[in-house]
């Protein structure tokens, strides 16, 4: 081929848009938030590690806290075990302050209670339209996922119970999302 050949060959592909455009498809960005991150946000968090993982979904997920304890940052020791015996360990989770880059960054933030909603509007305004509670998110605006922190091992069960479909339901739409 002649330089000539080559050159009008290079100029029509150019003209005929050249190589396609390869875009990947970042995933979508998802924050669990709770008052201390030591409990129903981590648990969701784990949850929902195994839902992406199983369902190879394009979804990335954190948990964070919103009254950050530096003297408390272990996971709750009864969803620890109730999460062990699922195969899913959280023993060495350490809890984090949800702060201004987990604001910027992510594409949706779910949170326990209608108060830590609040709070991360309060502090974080450009978050509104992508803040929402868990409950709300998945389908019932009018509830609250329950606090079990320092009651029995049954009540934890039960804030389990009603996080496995929520959480279930939450990481389906966010995946469904585009960033």
């Amino acid at each position: 081929m002649t330089k000539l050949a080559r050159l009008t060959a290079i100029c029509l592909f150019i003209l005929m848009g050249g190589f396609p455009s390869v875009h990947a498809e970042r995933p979508v960005r998802l924050a669990f938030v709770d008052t201390g991150n030591t409990g129903r946000s981590i648990t969701a968090e784990a949850l929902a590690h195994g839902i992406i993982a199983k369902q190879e979904l394009g979804v990335q997920v954190i948990s964070r806290a919103v009254n950050f304890n530096p003297y408390n940052t272990k996971p709750e020791t009864n969803f620890v075990s109730l999460l062990i015996l699922r195969g899913i360990d959280i023993s060495d989770h350490v809890a984090a302050q949800f702060d201004a880059q987990d604001a910027k960054f992510s594409d949706v933030i779910l949170t326990m209670t209608k108060t830590h909603k609040d709070w991360v509007l309060q502090h974080f305004p450009e978050t509104k339209g992508k803040v929402f509670t868990l409950t709300e998110y998945a389908g019932n605006p009018d509830d609250e996922v329950k606090d079990a922190f320092g009651k029995p091992l049954d009540f934890y069960q039960t804030v389990l119970a009603q996080l496995d479909p929520l959480v279930v339901d939450a990481v389906k739409k966010a995946a469904a999302s585009k960033p």
